[in-house]
């Protein structure tokens, strides 16, 4: 990679080797952060119209809407399981069509599933199907994640992609607590019956995510991400246990970012609250967790960096099973006394739910960090390659993980909505069977991490375990 290299003509750079540290210096770092601030920008939005049903649902008292809370929980679930599918096309967008025209495309196309929200709560008299329709839309946003992430993949070297990465996720993961917070600012000012506000301010935004991706993104040349490249990503054991502990740690920032409102407008309007200030109440609480988990996100990839991501993987499971076995016992103690302790009860289960949102925001920075030093490690086995070519194939091979992943990691989200939905549909009409669901994965997870990146196994064949585990975690 040449300072002539560097120079982008159309907004395309033919060669790119992030690892030529003197090109780097010499003006690829600045190129790879205006890129990045961009990308986090386009993701951000991204994020924020993926989960706007979350927010949308504050302002639907049944008795307008005739959509019990239920219904409500799986109609978040739906966004959440376009959203992840989505996510395996997206990764290999960037490639196909360049990570500048593919952001300035995936921003614009938000107008959609926002100009349809936009018409169906000023019309709250279709069918519930109409809104999961309309709903499902708003899934695209959550394919950003995977396009971003394998693009930003591409722009940093080795050394630093824990924080670059973390960084793009946690700046697109803030998108939620922003759109919450803004649906906050519009009950408190106007009340539960203008949610049309939200809409139009997220129309304004993704104009200015388009048009600043156009202007400032660049097309990067030689890169080969596609499905077969996913396809063969996949034959590693390590990509299939990365996404699994994926689903633990984004499943739940994801599905407790779409639920944690609900979850708190059933519990306050229980405890006696009028639908609009059990809405308020709600969102006065509801955003707090989300922001810190997108702002631990790039904690947990830079103490990856620093600690080893295996180690800060498997920290974070077991603390994550303590907070699940928090919520387990303010649930028990609600249910026993039929509500009767309300307030304490309310008062734990937020620093609960606090906790898991934080912790989960440093798996998703530790756990994505594995990825490129998974593939890294095994590439330098690879002795049919040369240095450059074993740059290629770790990084295809990393941004096609980081979709699969992604997508399946987005899975889980959709799984704690139906968990939540099936709970409070149950005899006990409350959280806690679902709660006992979360500390039940969070142990196997833990135990999962420990199994195959920490504990020592005797096979020092595999380049993904033994003795590189500095370098891999």
């Amino acid at each position: 990679m040449t300072a002539e290299n560097l120079l982008s003509r159309n907004h395309y750079i033919p060669h790119w080797d992030a690892e030529d540290t003197e090109a780097w210096e010499s003006g690829g770092k600045e190129i790879a952060r205006r890129n990045l601030i961009w990308s986090v920008i386009a993701e951000h939005v991204g994020f924020s119209v993926w989960s706007i049903w979350s927010v949308m649902v504050l302002f639907m008292p049944a008795d307008v809407y005739g959509i019990d809370p239920a219904g409500k929980f799986f109609l978040v679930a739906v966004p959440t399981l376009v959203g992840s599918l989505m996510r395996i096309p997206y990764t290999v967008a960037t490639a196909r069509f360049g990570g500048r025209n593919w952001t300035v495309f995936s921003a614009l196309v938000l107008l959609v599933p926002l100009l349809a929200t936009l018409y169906l709560m000023l019309n709250p008299g279709y069918s519930y199907t109409v809104f999961l329709l309309v709903a499902a839309l708003a899934g695209v946003g959550g394919g950003n994640f995977a396009s971003s992430m394998t693009n930003i993949n591409a722009f940093y070297p080795q050394r630093l992609k824990g924080w670059a990465l973390g960084l793009n996720a946690g700046g697109g993961n803030i998108g939620v607590p922003v759109i919450q917070l803004i649906g906050l600012l519009v009950i408190a000012t106007v009340g539960n019956t203008a949610p049309w506000i939200v809409c139009a301010v997220y129309l304004v935004f993704c104009g200015v995510a388009a048009v600043g991706a156009a202007l400032y993104m660049d097309n990067l040349g030689g890169q080969t991400a596609d499905l077969r490249a996913m396809g063969r990503a996949l034959k590693f054991r390590d990509s299939w246990i990365i996404s699994f502990l994926y689903i633990g740690t984004f499943g739940s920032f994801i599905g407790f970012s779409f639920a944690f409102g609900q979850v708190l407008q059933i519990n306050f309007l229980a405890s006696g609250d009028t639908p609009a200030q059990a809405a308020l109440h709600a969102a006065q609480i509801a955003f707090i967790g989300p922001l810190l988990g997108s702002i631990a996100r790039p904690l947990g990839g830079a103490l990856a960096d620093r600690i080893g991501g295996g180690k800060i993987t498997l920290y974070t499971f077991g603390a994550m099973a303590l907070a699940a076995s928090v919520l387990v016992a303010a649930g028990t103690v609600d249910d026993a006394t039929a509500g009767a302790a309300s307030g304490p009860v309310m008062v734990t289960l937020v620093l609960g739910f606090i906790a898991l949102f934080l912790l989960s925001g440093l798996g998703n920075g530790s756990v994505y960090k594995m990825i490129p030093s998974i593939f890294e490690a095994k590439a330098q086995s690879r002795g049919d390659l040369d240095k450059a070519g074993r740059a290629a194939w770790s990084r295809t091979m990393s941004g096609a993980l980081i979709g699969f992943a992604g997508a399946i990691g987005g899975l889980g989200g959709v799984g704690i909505n139906l968990v939540l939905r099936a709970s409070y549909n149950s005899p006990a009409k409350s959280a806690t069977m679902a709660f006992w669901v979360f500390l039940g994965f969070y142990v196997v997870c833990l135990a999962v991490t420990w199994a195959v990146f920490l504990r020592r196994p005797s096979r020092a064949a595999d380049a993904a375990d033994d003795d590189r585990a500095a370098v891999l975690v």
